[in-house]
């Protein structure tokens, strides 16, 4: 099959591209030929080493979290069949969705929402499952709460401002002047542009925050808590950022995958509360390219390649 892949740790240009071998489905696990996965910031602190679990590495390695794509063969304990069209997103700890055909076990796929095509299916995908995991399980964000999200223009921060919407919360997200109307017609209530405006002169009292960015934003972002407020961080680390109050809750979503949390997704797109992001399609020969532009961050929606 065809992949991008590395033999080493290091920057964009240690990615490949060419001939690795076909993987085989376990008992359990199905193969799924894949149609389109999304880049992720998650792949490129893969590639670049940044992982505990990365001493243990045997190369080639393909990096990717997750994909959209059609059954090709299921092992004899699988519960899908050839031909049904899925997406999903590999288990904790484990990559390699850049190729044109993953194994994977049966019972974390999801079947693809029928109205999607591959390509906005793989953009929803660990998108979809973190905003969920992060505002509904982590946050557990109720109907009239307030919250602000970090980074409305990325693809976890818009898919999590249209899900607080449809949750009933008041939405404010930060984001750059390029980007104030896209998230606007996200749903946001209030935009905020952090080049112009300190978030934390500007909003308070908020019930919860999702912070999608990291560093200098995570830390300061205790500040616009309200007492008891909660905050949840998915760029700081396997760790949540100590708060600076007593009265606050830092939180680290732990994403878990399931088929579940795909079919969550799925209701969510067929009842029209979510709509892909703006998407960008790379081609796998172009991953050096897509990593460059992902690790800039400055782009917003998602980043997919189109595998098939």
């Amino acid at each position: 099959m065809k992949a991008a892949y590395i033999e080493k740790f290091g920057g964009p240009d240690v990615l490949q591209y060419g001939d690795l071998p076909d993987p085989v489905a376990a008992p359990d696990e199905v193969i799924v030929d894949v149609h389109a996965a999304s880049i992720n910031a998650a792949d490129w602190k893969f590639r670049g080493g940044e992982y505990a679990r990365h001493a243990q590495v045997k190369f080639p390695q393909i990096p990717g979290r997750d994909f959209s794509g059609v059954i090709g063969s299921a092992g004899a304990a699988a519960d899908l069949k050839v031909g049904d069209a899925v997406f999903g997103v590999l288990e904790a700890g484990k990559e390699g969705t850049y190729c044109e055909k993953i194994a994977i076990r049966a019972a974390v796929v999801g079947k693809k929402p029928e109205r999607l095509p591959h390509v906005e299916a793989a953009a929803l995908a660990l998108t979809g499952l973190t905003a969920i995991d992060s505002i509904e399980g982590t946050l557990k964000l109720q109907r009239g709460e307030t919250i602000l999200i970090q980074g409305g223009a990325g693809g976890v921060a818009g898919f999590a401002i249209q899900f607080a919407k449809y949750l009933g919360a008041h939405v404010i997200t930060t984001t750059s002047a390029a980007n104030l109307d896209y998230v606007r017609g996200l749903g946001a209530d209030e935009v905020i542009d952090y080049n112009a405006q300190d978030f934390t002169k500007v909003v308070k009292g908020c019930d919860a925050v999702f912070d999608t960015v990291g560093g200098e934003v995570a830390e300061k972002s205790f500040a616009v808590l309200k007492p008891g407020g909660r905050a949840a961080f998915i760029a700081s680390g396997a760790q949540a950022p100590q708060p600076s109050r007593s009265d606050v809750t830092a939180l680290r979503p732990p994403v878990p995958r399931s088929r579940k949390a795909m079919d969550r997704i799925a209701e969510l797109s067929a009842a029209g509360a979510i709509r892909p992001p703006e998407i960008k399609l790379f081609r796998l020969s172009q991953a050096a390219e897509a990593h460059r532009l992902s690790q800039g961050r400055h782009f917003r929606g998602k980043l997919v390649f189109q595998v098939r």
